[in-house]
Order: C-alpha cells, then sequence, then structure tokens
C-alpha cells in the first residue's frame, strides 16, 4: 500500500536541520516527491512530500521524525495525502503561470491585500512568493529604500485587459509597481534592452534645453509635451522644434551635455545588464550627439538617434537623413536583434512618451517608465515610483545576485 505524507516543518533556524531529517528519511527509504523551504527573520518553514515504501510501515519513519524534532527544538507536522490527489496535481503541473512583481519604496499590508484579491478576482492561485530586494534598514531614509516582492501564480488568465486595467488602478491608487508577465522560457532569457533616452535615461527633453539656449523655451516645451501625450505628428513637431534651434552655437551642445542629470539607478543598471552580458541600446527621437555622450558614460553597444545639422559651427535648424520615430524605433529593435540573432521574445524596450508604444509592443518585455497617461494606459507594465534600476526586478534579478556578481570571489 502506498503511503504518502506532507510534512511541515517550522522553527528557529540553525545549520544541519534539514540534512538531519532527510538522513532519517533516507534511513527508511523514502522518496521526496516535493520539498520546498523558507526563512524569515531566522524562522524556518521547510515542507516535504514524501512517499514511504510499500515495505516500510508509516509509524516507525513518523516516529522518528517526532523524536528528532523534539531534540531540535522544532515543530512538525504531518498530513497524508490520499494517491488520487497526489495524482491530480501532478497531471495539474502544466498549468499557465505568471510573474507578477510588486515594486516601491515601501510596501504595506493593505497594498499587498489588493494585489491578492485581484488574484484571487482572476481565478489565479498564489504559489510562492519571495522578495527580491535586500532586507532594508529601519532608519533608511525611502530615497535609498528599495522593496520588491514577487509572486509566482498559476491558472489561465481568462481576461489579460480586465487584469492589466486593474494592476494599473491598483498602481495609481496606492503608489507602488505592479507588473505581470508570463512566466515562460525568456523571462530570464532576455539578451537585449533598448532605451528611449530623453526622460528615461536622462531627467530631461534636450530639445527643451537647446531651446532654452535660443530663446524658445517655453513654445518648444509646450509642443514636446504635446508630442510626448501623442497629440502631434512626431516628425513635424520634432522639425517645427529643430527650427527654433537655426544659428545656435555648436557650443551649447557641450553645454547642455554637461548639465543633464542621470535618472535615478541608471548607472547601475546599465553597469548590471553589461556584467551579465546583455547588449544595450539608445533607440531616441533625440540627438546623436548626446547619445554619444551616454555611450562613452555607460557602455552601449548601439546608439540610434537623430542628427542636427551645423554648418561652420552653428546649427541650420534642420535635422539630417530619416527622422527617428516611433515606427522607426520598433524597426530598428527589429533590426538590431536579427543582427545580434536574438528573438524578439529576448529582447526589452523601455520608454516614457508616445513614440515609444510602438518598439514597446514590439519588444519581448515592453517596460513604460514614469509614462505620460496615453502611454501608461496603452503600456502592460510600468515603473512609475521608483528608479530605472527597478527593471532588473521585472526580469528576476535579486539585489544579492547583484552584489555577489560584483564581489566576485
Amino acid at each position: 500500500m502506498r503511503e504518502i505524507f506532507l510534512l511541515n516543518v517550522t522553527g528557529q533556524d540553525r545549520p544541519g536541520l534539514t540534512a538531519r531529517l532527510t538522513a532519517i528519511l533516507g534511513g527508511f527509504g523514502v522518496e521526496i516527491l516535493d520539498i520546498g523551504q523558507a526563512v524569515i527573520h531566522n524562522h524556518l518553514s521547510l515542507g516535504m512530500l514524501v512517499e514511504i515504501p510499500p515495505s516500510q510501515s508509516s509509524s516507525p519513519v513518523l516516529k522518528e521524525v517526532l523524536y528528532a524534532a523534539h531534540g531540535l527544538g522544532i515543530a512538525v507536522s504531518f498530513e497524508p495525502v490520499a494517491v488520487e490527489d497526489y495524482e491530480r496535481w501532478v497531471a495539474d503541473q502544466g498549468r499557465e503561470r505568471h510573474t507578477i512583481i510588486v515594486l516601491g519604496r515601501r510596501i504595506h499590508a493593505d497594498q499587498l491585500a489588493k494585489v491578492a484579491e485581484t488574484v484571487a478576482e482572476h481565478g489565479l492561485n498564489i504559489d510562492s512568493i519571495s522578495r527580491l530586494s535586500e532586507r532594508a534598514s529601519l532608519d533608511a531614509p525611502d530615497s535609498a529604500r528599495r522593496a520588491c516582492i514577487e509572486f509566482s501564480v498559476s491558472g489561465p488568465v481568462a481576461d489579460e485587459l480586465s487584469l492589466r486595467r486593474r494592476v494599473l488602478e491598483i498602481s495609481e491608487q496606492t503608489g507602488i509597481d505592479v507588473s505581470v508577465q508570463v512566466d515562460d522560457l525568456y523571462r530570464r532569457s532576455r539578451r537585449l534592452v533598448v532605451f528611449d533616452m530623453d526622460s528615461t535615461l536622462i531627467q530631461a527633453e534636450v530639445i527643451d534645453e537647446l531651446a532654452k539656449e535660443a530663446g524658445a523655451g517655453e513654445k518648444v516645451a509646450a509642443i514636446t509635451a504635446a508630442a510626448m501625450r501623442g497629440e502631434l505628428d512626431f516628425k513635424a513637431s520634432l522639425r517645427q522644434r529643430v527650427a527654433t534651434l537655426e544659428g545656435l552655437d555648436e557650443a551649447v551642445l557641450e553645454r547642455v551635455a554637461a548639465r543633464l542629470p542621470l535618472t535615478e539607478g541608471v548607472e547601475r543598471l546599465t553597469s548590471t545588464l553589461k556584467r551579465l552580458g546583455y547588449k544595450i541600446g539608445i533607440l531616441s527621437g533625440g540627438f546623436d550627439y548626446f547619445g554619444h555622450k551616454l555611450q562613452a558614460r555607460l557602455g552601449f553597444d548601439y546608439v540610434y538617434a537623430n542628427r542636427l545639422e551645423i554648418v561652420d559651427g552653428k546649427l541650420t535648424g534642420r535635422v539630417l537623413g530619416e527622422i527617428i520615430d516611433g515606427d522607426r524605433k520598433a524597426a530598428l529593435l527589429r533590426e538590431i536583434a536579427l543582427a545580434e540573432n536574438i528573438s524578439l521574445h529576448q529582447t526589452i524596450a523601455v520608454g516614457d512618451g508616445a513614440n515609444d508604444l510602438p518598439m514597446l509592443g514590439v519588444a519581448g518585455l515592453g517596460v513604460a517608465f514614469h509614462p505620460k497617461p496615453i502611454v501608461a494606459r496603452k503600456a502592460k507594465r510600468a515603473i512609475s515610483n521608483f528608479g530605472l534600476d527597478g527593471l532588473l526586478y521585472l526580469i528576476g534579478i535579486r539585489d544579492r545576485d547583484i552584489r555577489q556578481d560584483a564581489d566576485p570571489v
């Protein structure tokens, strides 16, 4: 007769507990069908699903485990599992799976409650919960804090649009970022990441900064904002804005470049991606002069951006060559992926404006970063309350992975 038991072990953690218990089970020829362990604040929670061999009675096995647990100062409970229930559970293991990432400076119980309620409302089951961020000191200021929790959920999503809308509502209402993605082969095998530049990699719109130097700052800023909201044709609006720069001295480019602030988390993100072997690129409707400055500083492999025409040290107010708009960004992403022999499923695109939507839709993982409203509504996932290095969590990288990679033995 087959006997299957679920063993639940709880108590103060210490080295050797798992070794001791599995050694006892091993002495009786017990098979481990499944096992999982978590430790929170030095408190152990260990689960083992085991099958007692037909040649053994379960009583001496369980008695020996209980005796050892008492000596170790831990608690053990046993729950018999019917063979039929076990087989149904095995047959169910091919269910569709999703990963839900919750990201913020701090994460409160009411915020997680809304996420868990949404999971249940959509017929999904939470299989595991883990923390991707490092432990934070209670005295750390919010600006230095990172909190990220990963839910692994199973079950088919009948209405993906409804789930995405609800997740967006939670983000807007609670001030945390919540993203959902299919947990498949590609999630941890991305190889190429491309970024918009203005208001994504840097905290400014370069055209607006140049226009200030030309005395047309307010006029151009208004056009830029409308273009980013998707209210104006990007190509036409760019030509209109660049025309205001006619006669501007070339030296102004260097002056503007020197004052452009990097977005929070950019250096941590790009250095980590480079160490892990990712290819990274800039696909920008801005200007290549500034893209190449970032390339020299941060190690981008590709830079595609618009080129300002300069004659005799002065800007002419024109752009050379084909203007890089939303459609061109998407096409460039495809071209780079092809050149690198990378599937589009293995690509990531990050941007904030309406002209980034085409590449966000083409990429295997499209992420809107501090997006304009139209982008927030249309993008499948967003980082709105955090630095750009929040992207690392979305691709499953833990803080401790970064620390270990940075300090090899």
